[in-house]
């Protein structure tokens, strides 16, 4: 018995000593890559850090961080965030974030996002580079607010980032959004149209995206990988009487602009056209030439209230089968 004592006093002992340097490691290995972005230009900053869990998770927490990059002028600053691993990996992260406001830079541009339970489960792959395997993010109600209004909100968040084994730069992206909120100036079109709810009924949203290279370290020390090919398996907007789906695939090219074709069903599209023309997005004349134009293309389908198309993008210019909707966003990840 006293022998078996011994062993286990050892093993603890050993343990012990284990998770206190491997603590001490993550802490250092913090601290340094916050000092190699400062010394790289960056804003990288935190007023302390501290590690609990034992003996069998290591929970650090990072007080008052902040991170900004004058190369892209993206900047994010939050009260804390933890980091919490099983001890004997760190490669298995969970990310925790505060409920208090976490505020989001592009230039001069501000974003301020609250979030009840927001956090961020990352599964990396063994080495430096500490690859992107998997990713699932989860929150409860949030709100997104900038310039002073709320730009959109809703009761959870549920968000996953797959790797292709097959692929290591395509990963598999699903999103859903329950009881979504759209921002102040949709909110105002549905309530001058008198025939929408202030939330979405369902907005969901899959699709697998090919990066230039895959996501890892260099994503946050360096640049983001940027998107190649998108395949769209769906989108569903559902929102009162209206709904949107859409699938389709594109190629985006070294300069962000994308090509392709994406099939759009659309219900009760009428009404789109009525909130695109209070909203001062479609002249009167214009107004009544796609209603006529989308009509004619409804009616083949055989039911005049929905609408299947397709969005043709080429050469920078998005066209709505027949009718041109302007240029294509540029799809680059700042």
């Amino acid at each position: 018995m006293m022998r078996i004592l011994k062993l286990l006093t050892g093993a603890a002992l050993v343990w012990s000593l284990y998770w206190l340097a491997a603590g001490w490691g993550l802490r250092s290995g913090i601290s340094s890559w916050f000092a190699a972005q400062e010394a790289r230009g960056w804003q990288a900053e935190f007023t302390g850090i501290g590690t609990q869990g034992f003996p069998f998770r290591h929970a650090t927490r990072i007080e008052s961080p902040a991170l900004a990059d004058p190369a892209t002028g993206t900047a994010w600053r939050a009260g804390w965030i933890s980091l919490d691993s099983p001890a004997v990996w760190p490669g298995r992260q969970t990310l925790r974030f505060p409920e208090t406001a976490q505020r989001f830079s592009y230039f001069d541009q501000t974003a301020v996002l609250k979030a009840g339970g927001l956090a961020a489960d990352l599964s990396l792959k063994p080495g430096t580079a500490l690859e992107l395997a998997a990713l699932s993010l989860s929150s409860g109600p949030w709100q997104l607010q900038g310039s002073g209004a709320a730009a959109a909100a809703a009761d959870s968040l549920l968000l996953s980032m797959e790797q292709n084994d097959a692929a290591p730069d395509s990963y598999r992206i699903t999103a859903e959004a329950g009881g979504f909120t759209p921002g102040a100036e949709l909110r105002r079109l549905a309530a001058a149209s008198g025939l929408l709810p202030d939330r979405f009924d369902r907005l969901v949203l899959e699709l697998e995206v090919t990066f230039d290279r895959a996501w890892d370290r260099r994503a946050l020390e360096q640049r983001r990988p940027q998107p190649r090919a998108l395949s769209l398996d769906e989108l569903d907007i559902h929102w009162g009487t209206l709904r949107l789906r859409a699938a389709g695939d594109l190629t985006v090219d070294d300069t962000g602009l994308p090509a392709g074709t994406l099939t759009v069903k659309a219900e009760n599209w009428r009404d789109l056209l009525k909130m695109a023309g209070q909203a001062g997005r479609l002249p009167r004349d214009a107004l009544r030439g796609a209603e006529r134009v989308l009509g004619m293309l409804a009616g083949l389908g055989g039911n005049p209230e929905d609408l299947e198309t397709q969005i043709n993008i080429r050469d920078g210019w998005m066209a709505l089968g027949p009718l041109p909707l302007g240029p294509a966003p540029r799809l680059i990840l700042r």
